[in-house]
């Protein structure tokens, strides 16, 4: 599931940029990570970085967005972990592929 941490040293974190760490399903290379980044920096205007091998993604942003957010990456195709099932799941997997190919026509892989 995602894990967050806040550098902000506060007690609430309400309102209060954060880096979320969400946990998805179905990143596979370069080109999922560079449609991840590019759709989310471009819909949150936030930074965000991808962790291919361990498909946790980072965003700087805050808590009351995190289901907008992971929204955003179910319709890319990227599911939080352990959140889709049976049709769901291959439905996901399958709009990844999708995703995936834009991502290695519009940047670089880092296979």
């Amino acid at each position: 599931m995602a894990e967050f941490r806040c550098d902000a040293g506060a007690a609430s974190t309400a309102g209060i940029d954060m880096t979320l760490e969400i946990h998805v399903d179905n990143i596979k290379c370069g080109g999922c990570a560079n449609t991840i980044r590019s759709k989310l920096e471009e819909t949150f205007e936030a930074p965000v970085s991808v962790d291919i091998e361990n498909g946790v993604v980072r965003i700087e942003s805050t808590q009351e967005k995190r289901e907008e957010i992971v929204a955003r990456l179910v319709k890319l195709g990227y599911p939080e972990t352990g959140t889709t099932a049976g049709v769901g799941a291959a439905t996901a997997k399958a709009k990844s592929f999708v995703s995936c190919a834009i991502g290695r026509m519009g940047g670089t892989d880092n296979d």
